[in-house]
Order: C-alpha cells, then structure tokens, then sequence
C-alpha cells in the first residue's frame, strides 16, 4: 500500500476493525491546542496522540525537544491504540501532515510498515466534504512487538561526515529559521555547518494542503542529491519532526533510504563544543 492515502480512499475504511486512523494536530507554541481542536471534532474513530507525550521519550537538555521514546515503550502505546501486526494505521493533521508524518516514520521504525498518511490531512478531509464527529472511541489492546529498523542516526554521525561528500545533510525548518533569523524554538539560531536547507512545505501543492506529485518531488530531490544514493541523505530539522516529512516525500518519489538525525537542530546546538552556522 501506498504510503499516502487520500480522503476517498480512507472514507471507505472508516469503521474497518483492520484500520486506525491518528489525529495528530499540533502547535509547538500552543501544546494544549492538538487536545482541544480533537474534543471538539475529528475524523469518526480516529484516536488521538500528543507529540510531546505520546510521540516523544523524556527530555534531557542535551537530547532536543523532542527525543525518540523507547522502541518498546512506543510499541506498547500503539497496541494499547490497537495497533496490533495487521492493523493499517493512517496519521492525520492539519499542519500539512508535518506532525503526522512524524507518527508515519516512528512506526516503520519498529517495524510497522502498515502506515500511511492522510494526503491532504484534515484540510482535504474538509474539502472531499467528508464528516467529522466528537466521539472518543474505545478500541481493544492488542500485542505489538518493535522491530527498530535502523533509519536513525546521531550527532556523533553527523559531526563525524561534516564537509564529506558521503553525506547531504537536509535541514526541513523553514529558511528564517536556517538562516538564524528570529529563532522562538531554540536558544541558539543557525544551522548545522554543510547542510542545505529543504523546507518540508515544499513538498506540498501551491495550497499548501497536497503533496506534489511523485514525478515532481522525484525531480526537486534528485537536484538536491546530485547524484548521490538516497541513502546519503541525513534529514534533520528543529527537533526531528519535520524532517520526517521530507523523508516520506523522498519515499512518495520513490527515493528510499535517508536516514533520520532524531535530536535535530535542539540537540545539536545545546552543546557549544559543536560547530554553528549562520545565513543562507
């Protein structure tokens, strides 16, 4: 199965024993705002899962905003959802899936490869004209065991390939914030020395609200890799959520294989020894 499904498609499986469907709005300045928007309405029987708490492990100073929880803590919260080896699990979110695609890559990370995200998330959930309800539903646990499948690296990897041709290291925040431009998120603003900046909106339709066709982002990254291997690819952001964006939209073209620096940007600039750069 693809690994975006659209609205029509879902609708049909609204329902289905075999799916489950994530709400996962979010606003990093406004955590409580993903909770609230899903009380109020979602798509029928989805689940609802909070990045901080449910899509992230605890907090160091050192580790970035938004740490990989435990492999099997993470597994054991997806079949208390339900979430069992069969189940087709499907993210959503109104945020240009930036959030749900963060869900999409933790479970192909323990080995569930059973996941896709909404392609349009909420946003084209609305325009198929599609319902939305305010029920909490109650599914059974089920037993789920992770896999981890590799896919993630850390900043030891990352500062050890600087300035080598073996890595293309892609930074999904937006230019501003590459840039080292009124950065609101982290203490210190810039980037990784040698990285190039790939918004992860880019990836999305002139709306904002699609992903582009394979076709096209098959073209836009293969410009960008240069003729390197997907595999070369480290994908990073703030704090490893948006980056998985990028890596869903290299597996939309068909580019499989980038791997994921999970600490990001939060982690790498909280230790000074660790180079920064500045600008464009």
């Amino acid at each position: 199965m693809s690994c975006l499904v659209s609205a029509a498609e879902l609708s049909g499986h609204v329902g289905d024993a075999d799916w489950r469907i994530f709400d996962c709005r979010h606003d990093l300045r406004d955590t409580a705002y993903g909770e609230k928007a899903y009380a109020k309405e979602h798509i029928p029987g989805a689940l609802f899962l909070h990045l901080d708490r449910d899509l992230s492990g605890a907090q160091t100073g050192k580790n970035g905003r938004h740490p990989l929880p435990d492999a099997a803590v993470f597994a054991a919260k997806m079949a208390a959802c339900g979430v069992g080896p069969q189940t087709q699990v499907v993210a959503y979110d109104n945020e240009g899936n930036a959030f749900a695609s963060r869900l999409w890559w933790m479970l192909r990370w323990i080995g569930h490869d059973k996941a896709a995200v909404l392609d349009g998330g909420l946003a084209g959930w609305r325009r198929a004209k599609q319902p939305l309800d305010a029920a909490v539903p109650s599914y059974a646990p089920t037993t789920l065991a992770a896999r981890e499948q590799g896919g993630v690296v850390d900043a030891a990897y990352v500062q050890a390939r600087l300035g080598k041709p073996e890595m293309l290291l892609l930074d999904a925040r937006s230019e501003e914030r590459f840039a080292g431009q009124n950065e609101t998120l982290d203490p210190v603003g810039g980037h990784i020395p040698g990285a190039v900046n790939r918004f992860f909106f880019d990836n999305l339709d002139d709306a904002g609200v699609y992903f582009k066709s394979a076709a096209e982002l098959r073209a836009e990254f293969e410009a960008l890799l240069a003729g390197r291997p997907p595999a070369a690819v480290v994908q990073q952001c703030g704090s490893g959520v948006t980056a998985c964006h990028n890596v869903l939209a290299m597996e939309v073209a068909g580019l499989s294989g980038s791997k994921l620096y999970a600490g990001s940007w939060s982690e790498w600039c909280a230790d000074p020894s660790r180079p920064v750069a500045a600008g464009p």
